[in-house]
């Protein structure tokens, strides 16, 4: 079926004195390294809709979610259930969430909402009839597996094997750089879309504001041509660009946002193109069970327990967080599809370990399955199930890992079922 795109980016940097987030305590930025951005592309194929909206941000809210949707449907009729939202997971980024010890920046979030609303009428505007393109390579110096299980069977997260104790990485990465390409009658490219696995922390711990890597993609692809390249970062949850088997080795932000650049590139130099693709998109709202913490976890003395930072930050805010779970019960969480052509997008509410993402991926076989992180809200981190048993950070009791342990299969069935049924 015949199909139209239209793409669109606007800058959403934050002024200097934006509270950031992405690294549990309270910073206050100083300076700008380069731009953020909002970045929308939107397909339709006879009567079906689709879009994605992509945030340089650390995270988007349900709430946040629900609220671009409701805008963007009452401002230019477009439905707003067809509509994924995602952030790059940029630990550089602004306070669009509250931490224990700080709120979320209200006036930035209302304008960054502001801005996306513009940014995808621009979109609509753009729209022109396209031909599409769909290609993967493989990437294996970014990303690692940053759990080193320990010859005692707990895991460090950031763990060094100059550790005597150190044994091995626990898991694998996720190699694939997916790439979906848009171009015009012209032959001229539209936009594309760029799928991979790994944390972007550059500028985390500082007061600078940054893109991060998926900034340096979006920019250097923009050089070579391409008007708009959104970046979708997959389940990354345990995947990070310093490297335990180097001695914590980083490539750095700008290296690793031009090796995606020339991964993008590859990808897009041996696509074939099709004008007649199909588009469908479909979302389910499941309801995840939270665990029944123990003393030990509420204490942080739990085996394997990993606070990073300070401590006290978590014991701040555990009676709330304790408090919260009685009274909630359960986590709603939303899990999307959007089909573009070759590619199946399922989009996740969550920093999903790699073991779900790779389950996806195979268990939608013969459907091209491609995964997003960080999409329509946020519920914390999801490892996969015998990462409970050996603890690290990103199981160790908090705001930001507060799931039983068989939520990230919930969240993987819930993926698979809507591809398969699609």
């Amino acid at each position: 079926m015949p199909v139209r795109a239209g793409f669109a980016d606007i800058d959403i940097t934050p002024p200097i004195g934006t509270r950031k987030i992405g690294w549990i305590k309270e910073i206050i930025s100083t300076e700008v390294a380069d731009p953020l951005f909002a970045r929308v592309a939107v397909f339709e194929s006879g009567e079906n809709r689709a879009a994605f909206v992509q945030l340089d941000t650390l995270l988007v809210s349900a709430v946040q979610t629900a609220d671009i949707r409701q805008r963007i449907e009452k401002t230019h009729r477009f439905p707003g259930r067809a509509i994924m939202v995602s952030a790059t997971h940029n630990h550089a980024g602004p306070a669009v969430e509250g931490g224990v010890d700080f709120p979320r920046d209200e006036a930035y979030v209302e304008t960054l909402t502001t801005k996306i609303v513009q940014a995808f009428g621009e979109a609509l505007a753009g729209m022109q009839n396209a031909e599409i393109g769909a290609s993967s390579v493989f990437e294996w110096r970014i990303s690692h597996n940053r759990r080193v299980v320990m010859r005692d069977g707990t895991v460090k997260t950031h763990g060094a094997f100059a550790d005597p104790n150190a044994l091995c990485l626990e898991g694998p990465i996720d190699p694939e750089v997916g790439v979906l390409a848009a171009r015009g009658g012209d032959g001229q490219l539209l936009g594309l879309l760029v799928n991979f696995s790994c944390h972007p922390t550059h500028h985390g711990g500082d007061t600078v504001l940054s893109g991060g890597y998926p900034g340096v993609l979006a920019r250097t692809m923009k050089s070579r041509g391409c008007p708009v390249t959104l970046f979708f970062n997959g389940a990354a949850g345990n995947l990070h660009t310093s490297d335990p088997a180097a001695g914590g080795a980083d490539m750095g932000m700008e290296a690793a946002g031009m090796a995606l650049a020339e991964d993008a590139s590859a990808a897009l130099a041996k696509m074939s193109f099709s004008g007649d693709i199909r588009v469908a998109s479909v979302s389910r709202l499941i309801s995840l069970p939270y665990r029944t913490p123990t003393d030990a976890e509420i204490h942080g003395t739990i085996r394997g327990a990993q606070r990073f930072i300070d401590p006290a930050i978590y014991d701040r805010g555990m009676a709330r967080l304790v408090e919260m779970i009685r009274k909630q019960g359960a986590q709603p969480a939303e899990v999307q599809v959007i089909s573009v052509g070759p590619y199946t997008y399922a989009g996740v509410p969550a920093e999903y370990f790699v073991q779900h993402g790779l389950r996806i991926k195979e268990e939608s076989y013969p459907r091209h399955a491609l995964v997003i992180s960080c999409t329509n809200g946020m519920v914390g981190y999801v490892p996969h199930t015998d990462a409970f048993r050996r603890g690290g950070y990103e199981t160790t009791f908090s705001y930001g890992s507060k799931l039983a342990p068989e939520a990230g299969d919930m969240l993987a069935d819930a993926a698979i079922e809507l591809i398969r049924d699609r």
